[in-house]
């Protein structure tokens, strides 16, 4: 089993997550923040990623660095978890409708962190969620797990589904990235032979 567990302490957040890349989309996530919940547990659902995320932030003063702070522990677990990335899928991308929104997810686990985000928000809050905070969610998690991603809002009006897509899409990306391929011997899928730099 592929699984990578951080513990990351600081003065404004303590962080637990544990993943496994091989397993079936079990969760247990308690950010704080419900709908940042909502969309860890849809990732974990829909990338077939065993998530533990347990975080207690400073959500007295805001919900920044909650929401920063856990995407960069997922990233960080999820590099631990693919070790060398031997054999893996490297690449994904996933079209994500959800009623009258489709967004479009592409990536790769280059080692070279890159994003790109081409959506938007045209309320300020998702729940208790503020919506600017999704990008920067993204961001985070790219950062960390050194992952080149394009994230593309097609088209769509309602903000939940916007952002639900995107997570979704992110998560059916994730999976074929993720996944051994019999195919390449466990050799690592880069002409460098290594991933990253």
């Amino acid at each position: 089993m592929r699984t990578g567990r951080i513990e990351r302490n600081t003065a404004e957040t303590r962080i637990l997550v544990e993943v496994n890349l091989d397993g079936t989309g079990n969760y247990d996530v308690a950010t704080g923040i419900g709908f940042l919940d909502h969309m860890v547990e849809q990732f974990s659902k829909h990338s077939l990623i065993d998530v533990r995320m347990k975080v207690t932030g400073d959500l007295h003063v805001d919900q920044h660095h909650t929401t920063e702070d856990s995407a960069l522990a997922l990233g960080q677990a999820i590099t631990q978890a693919l070790g060398d990335k031997a054999g893996i899928g490297r690449y994904g991308s996933a079209y994500s409708p959800m009623d009258e929104t489709l967004s479009r997810v592409a990536l790769d686990i280059s080692g070279r962190p890159y994003f790109v985000w081409k959506a938007g928000f045209t309320q300020e809050r998702l729940g208790e969620w503020d919506t600017e905070l999704i990008e920067h969610w993204f961001h985070s998690v790219a950062q960390s797990a050194g992952l080149t991603l394009h994230i593309e809002l097609l088209y769509g009006t309602n903000n939940h589904h916007i952002c639900e897509s995107i997570y979704k899409g992110f998560a059916r990306a994730m999976r074929s990235a993720v996944e051994l391929d019999p195919r390449k011997g466990g050799a690592i899928p880069s002409t460098k032979g290594q991933l990253g730099g």
